[in-house]
């Protein structure tokens, strides 16, 4: 059965009943989106969450594969399970991007029995969050032009301004464009995908209205003639980004097919920006829950790394247990199987390409944690299969569990709960850094190449260096790094499966992001607005006669 078809089966109960019998809010904590959509607008004191507050468990996953890893999958179907266990737990996800729900990804949020729903309404407009992005950014993008057009008091170097435009969809033939500004004033720009604005980042890191509003002032617009920065606050935008964004920092309330709580909010890309949810909608769960469950986008080196090095530095927080989502077709992928003989029994396979899996075991041990991994198993894996991936894990000392969450739903994760239950005794105090907010940018950049991506070393191509210098004497030099690359390869090229080494790492650019509070070292030939593949998901959409909508998932 599809998921789709699956989905609908399940009558959802109405939002405030969620709210209140699983987080003890009130109807007047809420503002409901029809009956199954809610924010929370709670005005709680979340300064304690994570500090005496609820456990927060992070699940990563091996690096991803056109077969699907079912990350999302875990984290619903590990939600469900706590709470037949009788732990109190709720989820925090991040906001699908119209870009890949209409590309190649398809709908988001789960799969089988472990779905968010209402999953349409997710996947598309939801509650306005990332329009409201959307318009904050592209608001800011015409008060940059309108300064030019009304005498340029600032003196800003039409030739160095850093704002671009956003769209949320993919849409390549607008990663460049030439603006006019008035008649004589030309300058080129572009567009990037919403979830790489700067402005999302900002609205997931923020701590509330007053953080929110500071950072916006932050964000650096581009470069005096004289070389100084100018930024959003000094053409007066910060107040006008704010107020449109105002109700989109409150996190939104959802449900699984279960009925369990998910907090949905947020949603920066995990290869060009940080790949979490909301810190709001983090904190408000911990603070309502014994138990949180979170995700970080994409494999371990990319969304773990991030979480860590920039979601837990900037806020305190820290995870309690790390779960490493795995499959058998996965490793079949990066063993070197195409994926239309992903069907065929291949244990050789699964072994040559469990080096994917080991390595992202071995860079969790570096934080300090002992993970958790959740072998995801579909119908079409053998026993055997099976079988050789938890040998090959547990060889290696770490406990792995096989999930049939997919087809069962909570009961198919009872197992993985009480794994991950059992690890968040032995959590540290708090993670192992890869470095130190002290050490040159450059210096860090090349810790996570080396550390995380086995990488010999890192090339910086054009005026990348001297940018890092010139953003450390500015008074950047504390800030963490957040790389952008691929999130298919360990190395930045994404044919290169398995478990790469001995690459080099080649940064072609960096961006500060003085409002969200990092600096973007692009890499290889990532792109910040990603294009359709040949066969987008959109054509195969469709819309009945009664308003039901199909092809999303």
């Amino acid at each position: 059965m599809l998921d789709q078809e699956l989905a609908r089966q399940i009558r959802l109960h109405p939002i405030q009943a969620v709210a209140r019998q699983k987080l003890g809010i009130a109807e007047t904590e809420l503002v409901t989106f029809g009956e199954t959509k809610a924010k929370l607008v709670s005005k709680r004191d979340l300064s304690h969450a994570n500090n005496g507050g609820g456990k927060l468990v992070l699940v990563t996953g091996v690096s991803p594969t056109p077969a699907g890893e079912g990350k999302t999958t875990t984290t619903v179907g590990l939600l469900d399970a706590l709470n037949l266990t009788g732990v109190k737990a709720s989820a925090c996800l991040r906001e699908p991007s119209l870009g890949p729900s209409f590309g190649m990804k398809g709908g988001a949020h789960g799969g089988g029995r472990a779905q968010v729903a209402p999953m349409e309404d997710i996947n598309l407009h939801f509650t306005g969050d990332i329009h409201a992005v959307t318009s904050a950014h592209n608001l800011l993008a015409s008060l940059i032009d309108n300064h030019l057009y009304w005498g340029n008091e600032l003196d800003l170097d039409s030739n160095r301004i850093t704002w671009r435009r956003v769209v949320d969809l993919n849409d390549r033939a607008l990663r460049e464009i030439n603006v006019r500004v008035r008649r004589r004033l030309r300058r080129d720009s572009g567009f990037d995908i919403t979830a790489a604005s700067e402005i999302m980042a900002v609205l997931c890191l923020a701590e509330d209205l007053q953080d929110l509003q500071r950072r916006l002032g932050h964000i650096v617009v581009g470069e005096a003639s004289s070389g100084s920065l100018v930024t959003a606050a000094e053409l007066g935008a910060g107040s006008a980004l704010g107020v449109l964004l105002k109700d989109a920092i409150a996190p939104n309330l959802v449900q699984t097919l279960e009925h369990n709580p998910v907090l949905v909010h947020g949603g920066p890309f995990a290869n060009i920006a940080h790949g979490c949810n909301s810190l709001r909608a983090t904190r408000m769960a911990l603070a309502l829950s014994d138990v949180v469950v979170t995700e970080a986008g994409f494999g371990a080196d990319l969304g773990a790394e991030k979480f860590l090095n920039i979601k837990c530095r900037q806020s305190g927080l820290k995870p309690d247990a790390i779960v490493v989502v795995s499959t058998v077709r996965a490793m079949k992928m990066h063993g070197g199987v195409a994926a239309d003989q992903l069907q065929i029994e291949n244990r050789a396979a699964v072994e040559r390409g469990s080096i994917n899996l080991v390595r992202h075991i071995e860079n969790v041990r570096k934080y300090g944690y002992e993970p958790v991994v959740s072998i995801n198993r579909f119908d079409a894996d053998t026993d055997a299969e099976v079988q050789a991936l938890v040998r090959i894990t547990e060889e290696l000392g770490c406990v792995a569990v096989v999930g049939t969450h997919w087809r069962d739903g909570g009961p198919g994760g009872i197992e993985v709960a009480k794994a991950v239950m059992a690890s968040i005794e032995q959590a540290p105090e708090r993670p192992n850094w890869l470095y130190q907010d002290d050490e040159p940018l450059a210096t860090k950049i090349e810790s996570v190449a080396r550390e995380v991506y086995r990488a010999e070393g890192v090339d910086f191509l054009g005026e990348s260096r001297e940018d890092l210098q010139r953003f450390e004497s500015l008074g950047f030099a504390k800030l963490p790094v957040c790389i952008a690359k691929t999130q298919y390869s360990f190395s930045g090229d994404p044919m290169l499966l398995g478990a790469a080494s001995g690459h080099r790492l080649t940064v072609r650019e960096v961006q500060l992001k003085a409002g969200a509070g990092f600096v973007v070292a692009i890499c290889g030939n990532i792109m910040t607005m990603p294009g359709l593949p040949r066969n987008p998901a959109a054509v195969d959409f469709t819309l009945s006669p009664t308003g039901e909508i199909g092809g999303l998932f």
